[in-house]
């Protein structure tokens, strides 16, 4: 399908769904909660099932199943050399061992994961290209029979009686549920308590709580990282995908809105919220956005949208006569101001995109009114995450604990103010895809909201260290356009391997200063209200 074609679909999709919330698009809310609950159904079937490539198993993934790449791990179990059962249990010790310190899952379900596992060995279970392979599912999805508290008091006693669309479409590929993943109250902050204390850490700092391992999809991200899941699944409203991903080097891909449904997802903005995966590299999140992408008559921002591209090719490396190319030639626009923050390692990225064939740097302007368009109008989105939850608000607000003030601040935004803000949103999509977009096919960024706003494409990736936290970067992408999101970054991964660096495990004293309270670092409301989503 044509640039020019998507971009009007686009367009069309992102009124549509501004004009889905102003039109009263309900959540259904617990009943625990509020009395009701939304209905069950069958998910509906995604697109052609996604081919497993027959990719090199590098020797640490043959020595130990925990550090194999989703994509190896499926093609050990296909040689027959490992099995799901195994692996699953390879991760559940890893849990046992690791997670009174990581803190990377709000529920781990060890029984029913271990029997999907033997199932899948015999053949019983599910068939796909995710058979047998364990997931950390982010606790904000509806996850049927299994607690989804979304890291909240108002949800602490809802267990869903469906799964989301995004849940059961893994779970019909094969993939095997190994838990809840720990996230930022309501999605907003890094993963802490209603109270603001800090649990979930960085898996790369596990004595010191204070580095930012990234939110709201913390434990999703920590559990990737510190090998306590093969993969996971995210939400993103505000950088929650690829943030953590930057953190923690992993590959964390949103979507472009629509691309994948959130049906079944405790909702943060309707205008913004984007489900997608938290991998250990571009084959991994392309094969888990392969199966969770397409249309879903339950979500009706994905329906009537470009067919989903084949994401497995373009997240597979081109080599000729020995060399790594892209699979299309590719401008990589680097704003002015790429240079700014963690200068060593972006330079040193520039300086390897530069050299593979077919990548072509241009540098990009951002338009002059660029701050106010992405930051004084980017508050609108306080009243879209308020309006679901005014019941809660009304009854007790002491239910949101620290975040209260920025759930606050969303019922005090005026209608024409929210009117004012969809305008600007307007405007500055046009001045991201005729602007920005008309010198480059994807942008470096320097900030994820722009992207967030607009519900375009984007993929975080590792770059390299700085103090020995990862530093990532992030790549902004036109509608629809994951797959040269994919091609790109499969292409820088095929020479360079951040993506393959490991932390260390957790020592015993972290354990030990973790679990002293005097410890536990905390945010504050002010705090929360500034970091939130």
């Amino acid at each position: 399908m044509s640039r020019a074609l998507n971009r009007r679909t686009f367009l069309t999709s992102s009124a549509a769904a501004t004009g889905a919330v102003a039109g009263g698009l309900a959540f259904a809310a617990p009943a625990s909660a509020a009395g009701a609950t939304s209905a069950p159904g069958a998910a509906a079937a995604a697109g052609a099932e996604p081919r497993l490539p027959d990719i090199e198993v590098r020797d640490e993934a043959r020595r130990d199943p925990t550090e194999a790449t989703l994509a190896e791990a499926a093609v050990l179990m296909r040689r027959r050399k490992l099995t799901s059962t195994t692996l699953v249990e390879a991760y559940l010790d890893r849990v046992t061992a690791h997670d009174a310190v990581y803190q990377a899952y709000a529920e781990v379900t060890a029984e029913s994961a271990l029997a999907a596992a033997r199932a899948a060995d015999r053949g019983t279970g599910p068939r796909g290209v995710l058979s047998g392979i364990p997931l950390c599912v982010k606790d904000n999805y509806f996850t049927k029979d299994v607690p989804t508290r979304c890291n909240s008091r108002i949800f602490e006693d809802f267990v869903p009686d469906h799964d989301a669309t995004a849940v059961a479409r893994l779970a019909a590929a094969g993939g095997i549920l190994l838990g809840k993943g720990q996230m930022g109250p309501l999605a907003t902050t890094r993963a802490t308590r209603p109270n603001g204390e800090i649990t979930t850490v960085n898996a790369w700092t596990p004595n010191d709580p204070s580095v930012d391992p990234g939110g709201s999809s913390t434990g999703p991200a920590t559990a990737v990282a510190g090998r306590l899941a093969s993969s996971s699944i995210g939400t993103q409203t505000g950088g929650s995908i690829v943030l953590p991903a930057n953190r923690q080097n992993l590959t964390g891909l949103k979507p472009t809105m629509g691309r994948a449904s959130v049906y079944g997802v405790i909702p943060l903005s309707y205008t913004r919220d984007h489900v997608g995966p938290l991998a250990r590299d571009a084959m991994d999140a392309a094969l888990m956005l392969a199966v969770m992408a397409g249309p879903d008559p339950r979500d009706p921002r994905t329906l009537g949208l470009p067919a989903v591209p084949d994401l497995v090719t373009a997240a597979t490396p081109v080599v000729s006569r020995g060399r790594v190319r892209l699979r299309r030639a590719t401008r990589i626009g680097v704003p002015a101001d790429f240079l700014g923050s963690a200068t060593e390692v972006r330079r040193a990225l520039l300086d390897a995109l530069d050299a593979i064939p077919g990548v072509t740097l241009v540098d990009v302007t951002y338009p002059d009114d660029w701050s106010l368009l992405t930051g004084a109008f980017n508050g609108a989105r306080l009243a879209e995450r308020t309006e679901p939850f005014r019941h809660w608000l009304r009854e007790d607000p002491r239910t949101f604990g620290v975040s209260l003030l920025s759930w606050l601040q969303g019922l005090m935004l005026s209608g024409d103010e929210w009117i004012t803000a969809q305008r600007a949103k307007n405007h500055l999509l046009r001045e991201v895809l005729d602007g920005v977009f008309g010198e480059c096919d994807v942008v470096l960024q320097t900030e994820v909201v722009p992207f967030d706003i607009l519900g375009l494409p984007e993929i975080g990736f590792p770059a390299g260290f700085v103090n020995g936290v990862p530093a990532g970067v992030i790549l902004g992408g036109q509608p629809y356009e994951e797959d040269r999101l994919l091609e790109v970054v499969a292409a820088y991964q095929a020479v360079t391997d951040w993506h393959t660096r490991r932390p260390a495990d957790p020592t015993a004293r972290a354990a030990t200063r973790l679990r002293a309270a005097a410890d536990a670092p905390r945010l504050t409301a002010e705090e929360v209200a500034e970091q939130s989503a």
